[in-house]
């Protein structure tokens, strides 16, 4: 129930216990068991995660060789931290408690595994635990892991260095050494896909190769440990680049404007670009401060607009390690869909293994959402096929059965032939439909 509510009528328990009474199968546990449920949930936590696993094995072919991992954070509703629920980076800017989850997914974009810690916690620690349960209890040790920079520590690539493990990883530019630097901003020495010629940045077209990505890689050593570079440029990532830098030097001449605004910023404020000077002239502390753009630090970044880097210890080619980080944006799809579709926040709950227990049935639903896409050949976006299925109603006539008051799309369509029953075309009655609910529930 609390699976089906999460995905038709996401809300509380006590909202989605309400809603479940409008289904097919009504429950019959009172909102007091459903809570009492909660606690048995998240004791079983890694056993439904492994078991989730290898049911869906069994149904879908799982492309575990490549494995994407990402965090992000859900916020609460109260003004008291805890031991648990603690103030933090949230990636939405809420004023408001957090806690961080880490989450392991296919090259399919299925989740795999999920974590919890504490919402002050540094995010680099959570990966490496949450990669030995998956070892241990999915019996799975040979793998690729995928990470942003801001994930990828030299512990955790040394992780991944061992025992058949490979990581691939953005590479932030600005941290490498000075001679890396110039080696990833260099004019000449580029390459494209397809192509023996070496290009140089200066030539190109900003038209004819707009769309087109160049490459240069090298071996590197770095804290010890062998890596792959790859470096790519792209005119269109450049103008991208550009766009976004320039929307922020807007905001950042309004902050200019209004002093008092400037607090502490991180690294992708506009704050950033903006001066304040305290000491006038001749070096004596100022009575106002002055605050001014700062020209150097917007040109500083300007020279990174285009190119993107990535440390691998994958021996395969560029254009194959190219492809397998830009299927990163997967993950962020899968949290998009939980705190959008699926509304996992904010958390109405207090007790930690209710909260984690929430998460459980949040994870479970996105397991079910996804394979649903992929049985659909992802020819239908996540807004499309969930307004679908809550739209999906039946009507009961008394002696009869079952009429549908939805209207056929193809769609729908397309749902009863992945999935070889039908509801909307006939009356159903309630033996049939009794038949077609139990084939939902075979393993």
């Amino acid at each position: 129930m609390l699976i089906y509510s999460r995905i038709l009528t996401p809300g509380s328990k006590r909202a989605s216990h309400i809603d479940a009474q409008k289904m097919l199968e009504q429950p019959s546990a009172d909102l007091h068991q459903i809570y009492r449920a909660l606690d048995v949930i998240e004791a079983d936590s890694d056993y439904i995660q492994s078991e989730l696993y290898k049911n869906s094995e069994r149904i879908i072919d799982r492309k575990k060789g490549i494995l994407y991992y990402d965090c992000t954070n859900y916020y609460f509703e109260i003004e008291q931290d805890d031991e648990f629920r603690k103030y933090g980076l949230s990636k939405e800017h809420r004023p408001n408690p957090i806690v961080q989850m880490g989450l392991f997914m296919d090259a399919d974009g299925i989740p795999l595994s999920f974590s919890l810690f504490d919402g002050n916690k540094n995010e680099q620690p959570s990966m490496t635990p949450l990669e030995e349960k998956i070892i241990k209890d999915f019996g799975h040790s040979e793998f690729v892991v995928c990470t942003d920079a801001g994930l990828s520590s030299t512990g955790n690539r040394r992780f991944n260095n061992t025992n058949n493990r490979k990581f691939v990883t953005t590479q932030s530019i600005k941290k490498l050494k000075e001679f890396l630097q110039d080696f990833c901003l260099s004019d000449d020495g580029w390459h494209l896909e397809g192509s023996s010629k070496t290009y140089k940045l200066s030539d190109l077209s900003e038209t004819e190769d707009y769309d087109k990505t160049f490459y240069k890689d090298r071996w590197i050593n770095e804290d010890d440990l062998e890596q792959h570079l790859i470096v790519t440029y792209s005119i269109k990532y450049k103008e991208y680049q550009k766009r976004i830098r320039e929307r922020q030097v807007d905001r950042a001449k309004k902050l200019v404007e209004s002093p008092s605004k400037l607090s502490k910023t991180n690294s992708n404020d506009p704050k950033r670009f903006v001066d304040q000077e305290h000491c006038t002239d001749d070096g004596e502390i100022a009575k106002n401060k002055v605050t001014s753009l700062n020209q150097a630090q917007i040109d500083s970044e300007a020279k990174y607009d285009g190119f993107y880097a990535v440390c691998t210890n994958l021996e395969d080619s560029p254009s194959t390690i190219i492809r397998i980080i830009q299927n990163r944006w997967e993950i962020e799809a899968c949290f998009r869909i939980m705190k959008t579709e699926f509304r996992a926040r904010p958390v109405f709950l207090s007790r930690q293994d209710r909260i984690t227990a929430h998460f459980i049935t949040c994870f479970v639903a996105l397991i079910i959402y996804r394979i649903l896409e992929k049985k659909l050949d992802e020819k239908y976006t996540c807004e499309e096929i969930i307004k679908t299925l809550r739209n999906m109603d039946m009507m009961i006539v008394p002696g009869e059965g079952y009429i549908p008051t939805y209207t056929r799309t193809d769609l729908t369509d397309a749902l009863h032939e992945a999935f070889q029953f039908r509801t909307d075309y006939q009356i159903i009655s309630q033996k049939n439909m009794r038949k077609i609910l139990n084939q939902t529930k075979k393993p």
